[in-house]
């Protein structure tokens, strides 16, 4: 039997099988407000067959996107949006569906990717980006604004509306974005985080304010919704944050009543240096997931059904997310059922879609016609 085909229960939230699809950002919303882009983009995600979506980190406040084009949850209106197309796609699908929200600190304000990416400035239609200290994430970029005391109560609090927000839609899970360069990853790296408060400079310092953040929206989130976090273990720059750093956050977020932690790296520093290749993350799960205990999922350059399949089988890492594989191949989890001899789950109208010789892919189909 197939490990990665086995189901397996993410904190309060049973899945199907240990497939997990990624958040992606889009880069498509308006005015924070999901749209008919984000309906097709999550439904055909929403009918692959794996065992979980997380959707588009999602800005807490507008400020906190991370492009004027990013998702939000910070307004009534950007919730009616997002449950227009939660509602639609959840009629369909069967897998749960979550969500990630997230600040981008001094990254926000950034040009789409297809635009080149930049800070984008405030003449040019962009904003004045916040941070844990007055540091830019490129040197020849202006400053961040240094958040003060009010600004962290700010921002905890539409953590927690967003959080609200989230479940009332009726989002499965919720996953605090807390990598990749972003606000709570910011407060954790020495390179981006120079304050000399209470907030910055020792690791129990660094952590404080991410703790907050958890803590605040885990009083909100209830029992039945799963509560996560993605972390980078590594900045892959000297001086930046470490696993073993992470393992200590990790101990502490377990501590809190975490369900879940998801293992990625880098996205603080322009000088980082990142050995990519197949599972090139896969070692910093394995380590993160020993030292703390928390259900990991595992993250970067999985592409293969056998290399999912051994990572689980190993246990490398309790689920496997797939992201650009997914983009490429919106059928991914189809395909590794058949190469895995697994079964699947799938839209009735598409049953006879199955090729003839792969055994009973989709279950209980049945695709007789008078």
């Amino acid at each position: 039997m197939s490990k990665l085909f086995s189901p397996f229960a993410l904190g309060p939230v049973m899945l199907e099988n240990r497939i997990v699809i990624a958040p992606m950002c889009q880069y498509s919303a308006i005015d924070g407000n999901a749209n008919d882009w984000h309906l097709i983009h999550l439904g055909q995600m929403a009918l692959s067959g794996a065992g979980a979506l997380i959707i588009e980190a999602t800005a807490v406040e507008a400020v906190g996107r991370i492009t004027p084009g990013c998702l939000g949850l910070w307004s009534d209106e950007t919730e009616a949006a997002l449950a227009r197309v939660f509602d639609s796609i959840s009629e369909y699908a069967s897998m749960p569906i979550m969500i990630q929200l997230g600040h981008a600190g001094r990254k926000a304000s950034s040009h789409r990717p297809w635009d080149g990416g930049l800070l984008q400035l405030p003449q040019d239609g962009g904003w004045r980006p916040y941070g844990p200290s007055a540091t830019p994430h490129l040197v020849d970029e202006p400053a961040p604004i240094a958040m003060e005391q009010a600004d962290m109560v700010r921002i905890v609090q539409a953590f927690v509306d967003s959080a609200k927000r989230a479940v009332r839609i009726g989002f499965k899970g919720v996953e605090l974005h807390h990598a990749h360069g972003y606000l709570l990853h910011q407060f954790m790296s020495p390179i981006s985080n120079q304050r000399t408060d209470q907030y910055g400079g020792s690791l129990e310092n660094r952590m404080r304010f991410p703790l907050e953040v958890f803590e605040a929206v885990r009083r909100v989130v209830p029992s039945d919704v799963a509560l996560g976090v993605r972390v980078s273990a590594t900045d892959w720059v000297e001086g930046g944050v470490t696993p073993e750093e992470n393992i200590e956050l990790g101990l502490r977020l377990k501590a809190l009543g975490c369900d879940f932690i998801h293992v990625s790296s880098g996205g603080v520093s322009p000088l980082q240096q990142i050995p990519v290749g197949p599972g090139y993350q896969v070692p910093l799960a394995t380590q993160i997931k020993h030292g703390t205990g928390l259900t990991t999922i595992a993250v970067g350059m999985i592409t293969d059904p056998q290399q999912a399949e051994d990572i689980i089988a190993k246990g490398e890492a309790d689920l496997v997310a797939l992201a650009r594989a997914m983009l490429y191949d919106p059928r991914w989890p189809w395909h590794a059922a058949a190469a895995l001899g697994a079964q699947v789950q799938a839209p009735k109208q598409y049953w006879r879609s199955q090729p003839r010789g792969l055994g009973k892919l989709f279950g209980d189909a049945r695709t007789g016609q008078r």
